[in-house]
């Protein structure tokens, strides 16, 4: 898939910390992306501030986040950006253990795989909007910025 291609699509950013949960939130994202459902970004790059990222979370595309656990490191990142997803998911309130040293089951995996697929499809069937409603796109100069208002 090109890069034209991609940037129809909604983006999605996933914890890929040490636990079970947050290994299975990265392979899900890793599956969307490799699948061609929505395209995987870098959720340290922009909690680190890198302008290239974090241009990308706030270009206004649909975001689905997936955390692992309530620690929700995925949605501070985002919003220490200044980003809103339009979709978070915890997995272990999906029905996900969280383990650290071990794996999530398959049936777990199921499970947190089905409700991530309904997020998406409701992100894809929403009208478009801005990921946060307190950015705002800005013609200049014949160029779209962005602002944070």
């Amino acid at each position: 898939m090109s890069k034209s291609d991609t940037t129809s699509l909604p983006l999605v950013y996933a914890c890929s910390g040490c636990s079970s949960v947050a290994q299975l939130a990265n392979t899900v994202a890793v599956r969307l992306d490799r699948g061609g459902l929505a395209e995987m970004s870098c959720i340290s790059g922009v909690g680190g501030g890198v302008p290239a990222l974090t241009r990308v979370a706030r270009s206004g595309r649909p975001i689905l986040a997936l955390d692992g656990c309530p620690l929700a490191c995925v949605k501070a990142c985002l919003a220490s950006a200044g980003v809103a997803p339009a979709q978070h998911l915890v997995l272990n309130r999906l029905g996900a253990t969280k383990r650290q040293h071990g794996e999530c089951s398959e049936a777990e995996a199921g499970a947190v795989w089905a409700a991530v697929t309904l997020a998406l499809s409701a992100i894809k069937d929403a009208p478009p909007q801005l990921a946060d409603k307190s950015a705002a796109l800005v013609k200049a100069n014949g160029t779209l910025r962005h602002r944070l208002q």
